[in-house]
C-alpha cells in the first residue's frame, strides 16, 4: 500500500541527504519525494510517497523521527488531504492530431506552454490520479518526454483546526 509521509525538517545543509541515505540504507523504496520551504524559511516540508505494510511504515516513521534535523513526521495516508502534482509532458503532434491534443489539454485543464513544428509541451497540475489519467490519454500521441514534480500534500483545514484545538 502507498503511504504519504509529511516530514518537517530544519532547512539546513545535509538534511535532504540524511533522509535519502536513511531510506536507501534501510532498503525502503521512495516513489515520489518533494521538498520545499514552508511559511517559515528555516523549515522545509518533505512529502515522501513510499510503499509497504503498516509495520514497515511504522519503522520508516521511527527512523525519520530519529534524524537530528527532523521536527515532525506525520503519516497522511488515512488523513483527509489536498494533494497536487505538476507534470510537464512533451507530445508529438501532426496537423491531423493537433486539435485532438488541444481538446485533451482542455479536458484536464492543462496549459500548452511550448510548441514547435513537431511537438507541444503541456503543463498539467492536480492530484496524482488526474496526472496518471492525462498521461494515459496522451500516450497514443507519442510522449517524447515527461517530468513529474512528485506529490505534495497537506491536511485539509478542518483537520488542522481540530488538531490545534486539542
Amino acid at each position: 500500500m502507498k503511504h504519504i509521509i509529511s516530514v518537517l525538517v530544519e532547512n539546513q545543509f545535509g538534511t535532504f541527504n540524511r533522509v535519502v541515505t536513511m531510506f536507501s540504507g534501510k532498503g525502503f523504496n521512495v516513489s515520489s519525494l518533494s521538498i520545499g520551504e514552508t511559511e517559515n524559511p528555516e523549515v522545509s516540508r518533505m512529502t515522501i510517497v513510499t510503499s509497504g505494510d503498516d509495520k514497515i511504515i511504522e519503522q520508516v516513521v521511527k527512523q525519520l523521527n530519529r534524524l537530528i534535523d527532523t521536527i515532525k513526521v506525520v503519516d497522511l495516508t488515512e488523513a483527509h488531504t489536498v494533494q497536487r502534482e505538476l507534470a510537464l509532458v512533451t507530445v508529438n503532434y501532426q496537423k491531423s492530431t493537433r486539435a485532438e491534443i488541444i481538446d485533451v489539454c482542455e479536458i484536464f485543464r492543462g496549459k500548452i506552454v511550448d510548441i514547435n513544428n513537431k511537438s507541444m509541451m503541456i503543463e498539467i497540475t492536480g492530484p496524482p490520479e488526474k496526472i496518471d489519467a492525462a498521461v494515459n490519454v496522451l500516450e497514443p500521441f507519442g510522449i517524447k518526454e515527461m517530468a513529474r514534480s512528485g506529490n505534495v500534500a497537506l491536511k485539509r483545514g478542518e483537520q488542522l483546526s481540530k488538531e490545534n484545538s486539542e
